[in-house]
């Protein structure tokens, strides 16, 4: 199996029901636990309406859509062991990935949170996310430090 995921190894995803987005039909597939698809479908869109409520907005997609484009990043850095020592080397990052990261952050920050059912944890973290606060917005300016602090490594990287 080749190291790099190729148009053709990927997988195409249907739109979810709702709101016929690909978007939204991955956060439920990231969200799903023990293969119960239908919970997490209903989770998430009850999660999307809140998010949106509590932002006294009309459309839940493009709230949502805004949060995932505030906690994507741009940048990110991969071990290389050049001459004896390991370097951290900033890489941009493609646009599948930024969602990977996107996704993966707002569902393990979602979880993170404590003391209330996970439709309410996905919805305040969709919040924090579209206004730039919370743990997945951290993680992606840690991301994003971490990438300009070892920019002196960048001439390492391999084109």
């Amino acid at each position: 199996m080749p190291r790099k995921v190729t148009k053709k190894l990927q997988r195409t995803i249907k739109p979810d029901r709702k709101y016929q987005s690909v978007l939204v039909q991955r956060l439920i597939n990231k969200s799903m636990l023990d293969g119960k698809k239908l919970g997490s479908e209903r989770m998430v869109y009850t999660a999307l309406e809140q998010a949106a409520k509590t932002l006294k907005s009309e459309e839940p997609l493009e709230v949502f859509e805004r949060a995932l484009k505030n906690i994507s990043p741009n940048f990110e850095v991969k071990s290389r062991r050049v001459g004896g020592a390991n370097y951290q080397i900033p890489f941009p990052v493609q646009g599948h990935r930024q969602l990977h990261y996107a996704f993966t952050w707002l569902v393990q920050s979602a979880r993170a949170r404590n003391g209330m059912p996970y439709e309410k944890r996905l919805a305040l973290e969709i919040v924090d996310a579209y206004n730039e606060t919370g743990a997945a917005y951290k993680k992606k300016e840690d991301t994003h430090k971490m990438a300009e602090a070892n920019r002196a490594f960048a001439h390492f990287a391999r084109t």
